[in-house]
């Protein structure tokens, strides 16, 4: 992409703070004010700022500076936009045409900010569906639903409770209170201080969580960041239990886009952006960041070095911690440690497949599975997907994707891929007939991990380079915010740091709520720290 010659980025105007970021249902929602300044650059003071890296983050620091007038060069080494949620156009076996991306991605409720985001081209969301129900499966044969579950808390957690044939009364009242009334007040980023030196597992033993429920909380929230809760951070799934169930009245259902990523969301985004002035330069890694004299940055690619006036920098671990090491001249020894200290998920597996005869009808476009030898989800795509659908309706077929989280480091990757397909004949007999009109594998390992005791070494989104600042969902942000969502929050964050340096104001962010949802709810939180 290459920004539209002769553009006069004036002539857009900049979206107003309540339709870019928009709350839901949730009464008690809050807002994070930017600091106060001018609302855009003049036509002659604007600067040029480089975004490194065109995912969720990116795209947000994108958005925001050139929208309040600043020169934006996003630089993204993929030939797409969308990181983590980017696709590609893939030729299937029996001639026709599809799009391949790295899987299903729920876009809850409380994403307000992430929402606000794709506002900017789809102020309705049209391009989002919402799915009737997230059910979750156990191969011992019991599924919960969040469907008639009630949304808001306390009434969320009781009426789960009622509804659920997995976590009963008796399971509620054998648990120990006193260590769970912690859930009832997550604070950030206190949780954080009482929490991160313990795992998720030991939480929900010190809790006395039943073992049969395990996999709800697992599979909801430990999973959702691709680790085994044996290692991930007890504070983070306390966070992820305020975000989606007791501290929100969003609920967990969620929407998904009803096209391909890029056809939904990222394409119009980046035209947006380009009509904003901005420009986009896919296929082009960074390979170093460097101070300059004056106070800007150097950006060098390939062939090229580029002067900027300031840098977001917004990639995934691995590459943040290359980058910063290859630019020697960058931030101070315990900031570049911390950034070298940045851990990496185990490695995934996205499994898509054509199917030459559907799934059974009543069939959910998103189901959970736990205890299926390493399946952790299967989709339907045609359930909500349009161009699933257009192809499952011209062929009589199905497309199904398979998840697998967190793969062990000495499994072969073909014996995980015929296991989870094994594990969709288990899970929906009527595949077992299907013939595999094709089957596209995508193997990945870049997401963060937060393993116990990590939050302190976490970087931030200001660095020691006041012209330079982080977004991601690896960089820590004392927010309540996760996964994709800390990814446009902090995107936003850091475009906002660097235009208040300039005196322009930034944007009204939103948030659950950030702390217990009453003052009875938080006394009782309180009473679990004694």
């Amino acid at each position: 992409m290459t920004s539209t010659p002769g553009h006069d980025p004036a002539r857009v105007p900049a979206p107003t703070s309540r339709r870019t970021a928009r709350r839901g249902r949730d009464r008690k929602a809050e807002t994070v004010p930017p600091a106060p300044g001018r609302d855009r650059f003049d036509r002659g003071d604007a600067p040029g700022v480089a975004v490194a890296g065109g995912g969720i983050a990116g795209l947000a620091a994108a958005t925001l500076l050139a929208e309040r007038g600043a020169r934006v060069t996003l630089y993204e080494r993929e030939e797409s936009l969308g990181g983590r949620l980017a696709g590609h156009r893939i030729d299937l076996a029996d001639g026709s045409g599809a799009t391949m991306s790295r899987g299903f991605h729920a876009f809850f409720r409380q994403y307000y900010n992430l929402r606000g985001l794709l506002r900017r081209t789809d102020p309705a969301l049209d391009r989002l569906r919402p799915l009737p129900d997230y059910p979750l499966r156990h191969s011992g044969g019991l599924t919960d639903s969040f469907a008639r579950v009630p949304r808001t808390p306390p009434f969320s957690a009781l009426g789960f409770v009622a509804l659920s044939p997995t976590f009963g009364w008796r399971d509620l009242t054998a648990m120990d209170a006193r260590a769970a009334l912690p859930l009832l007040d997550v604070r950030v980023p206190e949780v954080y201080e009482r929490f991160d030196a313990m795992s998720a597992t030991a939480f929900l033993e010190r809790v006395r969580f039943p073992a049969a429920a395990h996999h709800l909380a697992f599979e909801v929230f430990s999973r959702s960041f691709f680790a085994d809760p044996r290692e991930l951070s007890a504070a983070e799934l306390l966070l992820m239990f305020h975000i989606y169930f007791l501290g929100s009245a969003e609920g967990l259902l969620f929407d998904v886009p009803a096209e391909p990523f890029p056809q939904a969301l990222w394409e119009p985004l980046g035209d947006y952006l380009q009509r904003l002035g901005a420009d986009i330069r896919t296929g082009t890694p960074v390979h170093g960041i460097h101070p300059g004299d004056g106070g800007g940055v150097e950006v060098r690619t390939d062939g090229a070095v580029d002067r900027h006036d300031a840098a977001v920098l917004a990639l995934d671990p691995g590459a943040l911690r290359e980058l910063v090491a290859a630019s020697p001249g960058l931030g101070t020894p315990a900031w570049r440690d911390g950034v070298a200290a940045l851990r990496t998920a185990p490695r995934f597996l996205v499994s898509r497949l054509w199917l030459d005869r559907p799934v059974r009808a009543g069939r959910p476009g998103f189901l959970g599975t736990s205890g299926y030898d390493g399946l952790d989800n299967i989709s339907v795509l045609e359930r909500y997907e349009g161009e699933a659908a257009r192809w499952a309706a011209r062929t009589g077929g199905s497309v199904v994707e398979l998840h697998a989280y967190a793969v062990p480091d000495d499994a072969r990757p073909e014996a995980v891929q015929n296991r989870l397909l094994e594990s969709l004949r288990r899970v929906y007999p009527e595949t077992r007939r299907a013939r595999l009109v094709d089957a596209r594998h995508e193997w990945r390992a870049d997401c963060p991990l937060f393993p116990v005791g990590s939050h302190a070494r976490r970087p931030t989104v200001a660095t020691p380079h006041p012209r330079v600042t982080l977004a991601g969902d690896a960089i820590r942000c004392d927010l309540p915010v996760a996964l994709m969502e800390r990814a446009a929050t902090t995107g936003f964050l850091a475009a906002g740091a660097l235009l208040a340096g300039w005196g322009v104001r930034g944007q009204v962010l939103w948030t659950v709520p950030r702390s217990g949802r009453s003052p009875a709810l938080r006394a009782l939180g309180r009473l679990g720290s004694r």
